[in-house]
């Protein structure tokens, strides 16, 4: 079989670098690339730049398949299994900029970039110290992007022409809101010019998004397999559903430097996108975070297996009907619902439980704890499966930390020792749901929440895990 590159190919597009990409992983890849894929075959023209994430990331592979990866679409579309192979040519290149910061900054003198796509996790739209103007190679995303929108802006003397358009994809909401604040911080506190500011105003926009794709990624399992099929070597290959949706929230002039209604997908530009955003948030993510803590300690790997257990179907079915659903208001909830459950049981994404079960902490506080607040204070008590997954996620941890929990140091530390504190287990419930750190507030003050919470904790301590999920129902 031949190796994937341009010449094997025979792609010889050239086109510009309009679009940089702040990280090189699955979702983007499955996601952002494969959207400016489809508009280049309409005729947009642009390539686009990646910058790798962290400090171990793809770069070189990227480089040594000069950009091009196979992205796979695989599951259930209208009724009938699909299964697409679709060559992404529109990345041109990665950047490391952990061994070549120069070459990043590099980017803010390109006059025909356009665009900024981001996808850096939950939290990592953050603000963090110890980011001042003259560090040598800027760890935090906003920082980083603040320091090339700064070089731009000197570089083209303030051109308003050369503002950006900049889409996060984090799944955060107002991601795009939260990161101009964060940016604008940082020119603050690194003392830039108020002409700076103004341009950044005046000439960027910064619009929130949604984002809604699953992505498994590689296949490992399958990658040889699926090789032989399309007839080349490819260590990129990248597994997602069919199912695709972007929602951006700003002007729809938006649309004049990045022509998004001509690839013929599922893109919302609209002036506000939290109908849609808590309806993704609150029932696909959410019933994800509620189910796959619980489930990895039963021991099973992938959304699929979960889904597939009449056990727990009925716990995430009756977590979203009787409990998600019932706590906000919104349009063809059961609908979507009923989509999100079939998308679930996609036999292709080989989705791992302990993928999902990244940031957990963040990841509850984001998609399941404003569905048992606004529970209780429709209904006076406290949503008991939702309280279930609270004490599964304390479980979890417990069981998990320094064997398989990923997740932010300070939450880790927080954990380990009320673990290590020798407390009981309504001690330990109280300790958790009161530490302000890892919630952003007190939650033993949300009425009923603690006792439901401890109740099941204790159940689950005192039975099996799977046992505990049978009686909670």
């Amino acid at each position: 079989m031949k190796n994937l590159n341009r010449k094997s190919m025979n792609l010889v597009n050239d086109y510009p670098e309009k679009v940089l990409m702040f990280g090189e992983g699955n979702f983007l890849r499955a996601f952002a690339c494969f959207i400016i894929d489809k508009l280049n075959r309409k005729g947009y023209g642009g390539y686009v730049t990646a910058l790798q994430g962290i400090e171990k990331g793809l770069c070189n592979i990227i480089n040594a398949q000069d950009g091009l990866y196979t992205v796979i679409e695989r599951g259930m579309e209208k009724g009938n299994i699909t299964e697409r192979f679709n060559i992404i040519s529109c990345l041109k290149r990665c950047v490391n900029p952990y061994t070549d910061y120069n070459a990043y900054l590099s980017m803010a003198e390109n006059p025909d970039l356009q665009v900024v796509i981001s996808n850096t996790t939950e939290f990592g739209i953050c603000y963090a110290e110890n980011e001042d103007k003259d560090r040598l190679i800027h760890k935090n995303f906003p920082a980083k992007l603040t320091h090339l929108l700064y070089n731009r802006y000197k570089f083209f003397g303030g051109d308003s022409g050369k503002g950006l358009v900049i889409l996060p994809c984090e799944l955060i909401d107002k991601n795009g809101d939260k990161l101009k604040e964060i940016v604008f911080r940082y020119a603050h506190e690194w003392g830039l010019e108020s002409g700076f500011t103004d341009w950044l105003c005046g000439a960027n926009i910064f619009a929130n998004t949604l984002v809604d794709r699953i992505v498994s990624g590689y296949p490992k399992n399958e990658a040889k397999q699926l090789c032989q099929k399309i007839g080349y070597y490819d260590d990129l290959l990248d597994v997602c559903e069919p199912f695709l949706l972007w929602v951006i929230e700003g002007d729809k002039k938006i649309l004049d430097i990045l022509p998004l209604y001509g690839c013929g997908l599922d893109i919302v530009i609209t002036d506000d996108l939290t109908p849609y955003r808590t309806r993704k948030v609150r029932i696909l993510n959410g019933a994800h975070t509620m189910s796959v803590l619980a489930g990895h300690i039963c021991g099973f790997e992938t959304v699929e297996q979960l889904v597939n257990d009449k056990v727990f179907n009925k716990f995430m079915i009756n977590g979203i009907f009787e409990e998600i659903i019932p706590s906000f208001e919104g349009d063809k909830l059961a609908e979507y619902a009923n989509d999100v459950i079939e998308r679930f049981k996609n036999p292709y994404l080989n989705h791992k439980l302990l993928s999902i079960s990244l940031n957990s902490v963040s990841k509850f506080k984001t998609r399941v704890l404003p569905s048992i607040k606004d529970y209780i204070k429709k209904y006076d008590k406290a949503p008991r499966l939702l309280s279930f997954s609270l004490a599964a996620l304390i479980e979890f941890y417990k069981r998990g930390i320094g064997k398989f929990v990923s997740d932010e140091k300070q939450y880790l530390d927080v954990l380990s020792d009320i673990f290590g504190a020798g407390l009981s287990e309504g001690q330990t419930v109280k300790a958790v749901l009161g530490s302000e750190l890892l919630w952003g507030e007190d939650l033993t003050a949300i009425k009923h929440l603690e006792k439901s919470v401890a109740d099941c904790y204790s159940l689950i301590n005192k039975k099996t895990m799977a046992q505990a999920v049978k009686e909670i129902l």
